[in-house]
C-alpha cells in the first residue's frame, strides 16, 4: 500500500513539472478557425453505362439424396 502511494505521489510531482515546463495544457485548447469561399466543382467526364439482359440456358447439376440407411443406388 505504502509503494502505490508512493508512485502516485511522484506521478503527481511529474504531472506538476510537465505542466510547469508546458509540455502538458489543461486550458481546454482552442478550435481552429476554418474560412469558406464560394467556389465550383472540378469539371468531370464520367462516360456512359450500357447495361442489358441476355437470355442463356445453363446446365445445372442433379443432386440426389439419400438417407443413411438406403443401401440400394439408383442408375441414371
Amino acid at each position: 500500500m505504502r509503494a502505490l502511494l508512493v508512485l502516485l505521489g511522484l506521478a503527481v510531482v511529474v504531472v506538476i513539472i510537465l505542466m510547469s515546463l508546458g509540455m502538458i495544457s489543461i486550458d481546454g485548447g482552442r478550435l481552429p478557425r476554418v474560412a469558406v469561399e464560394g467556389g465550383q466543382a472540378p469539371k468531370v467526364d464520367v462516360g456512359t453505362i450500357d447495361v442489358g439482359t441476355v437470355n442463356k440456358t445453363v446446365q445445372v447439376p442433379v443432386v440426389d439424396v439419400k438417407k443413411a440407411g438406403n443401401t440400394t443406388v439408383t442408375p441414371q
